[in-house]
């Protein structure tokens, strides 16, 4: 028995054209550091022949739901403990490291112990600038970057999440767990630190990603659920209400002179 799977996709407003996302920087500090979300693609394989992987409908399909958030800055960091026990990170570029101390401290920390997953693996937190935001639902899903080789491999896991970002666009952070905490973490500026994917309503759709503006009513909405996290434990549980206080439109395209 065949099945057909189609779907009535409208000419005009909610559910036509291109699911559009927008992404922003919560500060202009530094922004130039940060690149854009780059979609990943097989840009390097062959396409030559007609059989050619690089020509798969589902390789190409599931590529365009796929962006990577690049690394901002080197980083070369040991796992240590103080002399009372406490976790701590040192930096092994030392004078030789491209980012200064105190901004380094900005967005690199190591989360209390207590709030760990497993007992003996420190999680680290690289906090980014990064916002993403859309005005129909829209799912994102951050996740490793399982299709970039790295020479050495990384002594641990990332871990991601999966959250609506028109509902909840929150600064993005990367999360390592460390699993051998013997072996050093380097990461290095310009490689994918974690792919971005998105689920749609229908999910045949294309994205559209490209850089949003920071409105007025963006910004009352970003303070609106900034601070959430610090006051309960299950933010998934706000999003009715989140939503009932959300204005219609959020997104809108960053314009240049």
């Amino acid at each position: 028995m065949q099945i057909n799977i189609s779907y009535e996709r409208p000419a005009e407003g909610p559910g036509s054209g291109p699911v559009k996302i927008g992404w922003l920087l919560t500060e202009n500090d530094s922004g130039i550091v940060f690149s854009p979300p780059e979609r990943v693609r097989s840009a390097e394989m062959s396409k030559s022949h007609a059989k050619s992987a690089s020509r798969c409908p589902a390789v190409i399909a599931m590529e365009a739901r796929y962006f990577a958030i690049k690394c901002p800055f080197d980083l070369h960091l040991r796992f240590v403990r103080d002399k009372d026990g406490r976790p701590l990170l040192k930096n092994l570029l030392g004078e030789k490291s491209p980012v200064r101390g105190n901004k380094l401290k900005k967005h690199l920390h190591v989360v209390e112990e207590s709030e760990w997953r497993y007992a003996k693996r420190p999680t680290i937190q690289l906090s980014l600038p990064y916002i993403l935001v859309a005005d129909e639902p829209v799912y994102m899903t951050q996740l490793a970057p399982f299709m970039h080789y790295r020479r050495e491999p990384l002594p641990g896991t990332i871990f991601g999440g999966r959250f609506p970002i028109n509902l909840w666009p929150r600064p993005l952070m990367w999360a390592f767990e460390w699993h051998d905490i013997e072996t050093d973490l380097k990461l290095t500026r310009g490689e994918p630190l974690f792919y971005c994917l998105f689920e749609t309503e229908p999910q045949d759709r294309a994205i559209q990603v490209f850089e949003a503006e920071r409105t007025p009513q963006l910004t009352e909405y970003l303070e609106l659920i900034g601070g959430a996290v610090n006051y309960v434990n299950q933010t998934f549980a706000l999003f009715k209400e989140a939503e009932a206080r959300r204005p219609t439109t959020l997104l809108q395209a960053k314009t240049r002179d």
